[in-house]
């Protein structure tokens, strides 16, 4: 199928755009750089997490992407990876760099409150396996980030602290509810840092804050150790300043056959295709030569602004440009994905909290008949977002009301994931915007729920089939070279393919010519 029309006609050769042309920042692993240095003795990883200390301590005030800083711990992490390189042993590239963790991510010892008053006095008795994971490969953890109450939201606005602001500008919302993880990235606060993603919770944040997020195949990570929002959706996922850099850190936590405990993950470890990672200077000319695309048209429709379009519209002729081949296509079950997500996770939401009542995690007194003392601990510790998404979900499965809302809504998800599994067969990856619109402006959505839902357009069909997606920063459109929020294109790949999907996202990423990576300049460039 030719692609005219809504994306103009295919061109055979190189875009206008010269993707030779050197960026102010090299795409070039940040957590790879990192690792040389701390192995050619360039800087200890105790000198490298202070650095990041320091960091958070100068930009965090105003950010808010933190919820709890774990300054002894992380120093003594990184002593301990100092000793080993001093003993000559040899470690894993992700010794000695500086993480951190969404709050909804169980650490031993650490405060976990997923975000909720409810669970502020809570200190988790264990680790989750992605942080053990992480453990075994010597990173160090320098705190938990801020997010959502529960997951339930995506502007990082509904937490514990105050809200999380936009690093690129700090009156705009970094998305949710992963925002505190994708903040701390694009501030340069960590060097990657760990969300999830129920319904784009991953995603949007990273297109909002101009840094890359991998949402993997649903059952690819454990969830063990992560507080539940809706368990058929819920995916543990990275973020960080490049593909090559998400790459690593979803090595380290994916499930494997001979590391996992819990049965969270599902009994295979993804696709076998090795990862390779080619410099800008090594591509060819049209590094995606033979590879065919798709665009989701329903994904450009009304509701999608002029700047998100326009974005992606570079970013698909570039895609062109460098050989890919694009496509067309219509999805008959786009608009259905967005209410059924609601309906399923709502529903899964209000059985998942119900264990939130005071005897186990909480503080309720039960000085009063334990009715009412559960009812008035919900009432005083769960926000405004959460107890609606709770009785919103507690209706659709009330008797006479479930084969109405819940049942139809798992047939529509059915469909979602037919559809677009049977695309993905004919393309190598679908493709569209990561979200409708620009970073919103604090406090822009709170008061109006139904237009922050419809802000999940892009990415809930995604986990309604259990496939993987990436979202790197798209191209600027050449007609306004000055904007300021970044925009985000989202790569959808085949279930358990996500070094194909990783490769094809280097690619692009590597070979655009982008602006400044971070907000400001790179604290690390002299390594």
């Amino acid at each position: 199928m030719k692609v005219t029309g809504v994306l103009g006609t295919r061109s055979s050769g190189t875009t206008s755009r010269n993707v030779r042309t050197r960026r102010d920042l090299s795409c070039s692993s940040l957590i790879r750089r990192l690792g040389c240095a701390l192995r050619e003795g360039k800087i200890s990883a105790s000198e490298l997490t202070s650095l990041y200390l320091k960091r958070i301590e100068t930009k965090d005030d105003t950010l808010n992407a933190f919820t709890e800083v774990d300054k002894i711990g992380s120093i003594e992490q990184a002593k301990k990876v100092d000793a080993r390189l001093a003993a000559g042993e040899a470690l894993h590239i992700l010794a000695g760099i500086p993480l951190a963790i969404k709050d909804n991510i169980c650490r031993q010892g650490v405060s976990t409150t997923a975000g909720s008053t409810l669970l502020r006095k809570h200190l988790s008795t264990y680790d989750a396996e992605v942080v053990s994971g992480l453990k075994a490969r010597d990173c160090v953890l320098l705190g938990q980030t801020n997010m959502d109450e529960f997951g339930m939201g995506n502007t990082t606005e509904t937490g514990l602290g105050p809200p999380t602001r936009n690093p690129w500008n700090a009156s705009h919302v970094p998305g949710g509810s992963s925002g505190g993880s994708a903040a701390a990235v694009a501030a340069q606060m960590c060097a990657g840092a760990l969300g999830s993603d129920t319904g784009g919770s991953i995603r949007q944040p990273a297109s909002f804050c101009g840094v890359v997020g991998l949402k993997p195949t649903y059952g690819t990570v454990s969830r063990h150790g992560l507080v539940a929002y809706c368990s058929s959706f819920d995916t543990i996922g990275p973020i960080g300043p490049t593909v090559e850099d998400v790459s690593y850190l979803f090595q380290a936590i994916k499930g494997d056959l001979k590391s996992m405990k819990y049965d969270t993950s599902l009994r295979r470890s993804g696709d076998r295709k090795p990862l390779s990672f080619l410099e800008e200077s090594q591509l060819p000319s049209r590094p995606l030569q033979g590879r065919r695309f798709a665009v989701i048209a329903e994904a450009l429709g009304p509701g999608v602004s002029t700047e998100v379009r326009s974005a992606f519209l570079e970013s698909v002729k570039h895609i062109e440009g460098i050989g890919g081949i694009v496509d067309l296509v219509t999805s008959r079950t786009f608009q259905r994905g967005l209410p059924a997500y609601y309906v399923i996770a709502l529903s899964e939401a209000s059985s998942n909290l119900a264990r939130f009542d005071g005897t186990r995690f909480g503080s309720a007194s039960f000085t009063q008949q334990i009715l009412e003392s559960y009812t008035e601990l919900r009432q005083d510790t769960l926000g405004e977002e959460v107890r609606r998404r709770i009785l919103m979900g507690t209706y659709m499965l009330s008797s006479g009301y479930s084969d109405e809302y819940y049942t139809r809504a798992k047939c529509a998800q059915k469909q979602v994931c037919d559809e677009l599994v049977g695309y993905l067969s004919n393309y190598d990856a679908l493709l569209t915007p990561a979200t409708p619109d620009l970073a919103y402006i604090v406090g822009e959505k709170t008061k109006n729920p139904l237009q922050m839902y419809a802000g999940d357009l892009m990415t809930v069909n995604i986990n309604l089939s259990g496939l993987p997606a990436i979202v790197v920063r798209s191209c600027e459109p050449e007609s306004n070279p000055s904007q300021r929020l970044p925009i985000g294109i989202q790569f959808i790949g085949k279930h358990f393919c996500e070094n194909e999907l990783l490769e094809i996202a280097h690619t692009f990423e590597t070979s655009q010519n982008t602006r400044k990576k971070f907000p400001e300049d790179d604290m690390l460039s002299n390594l």
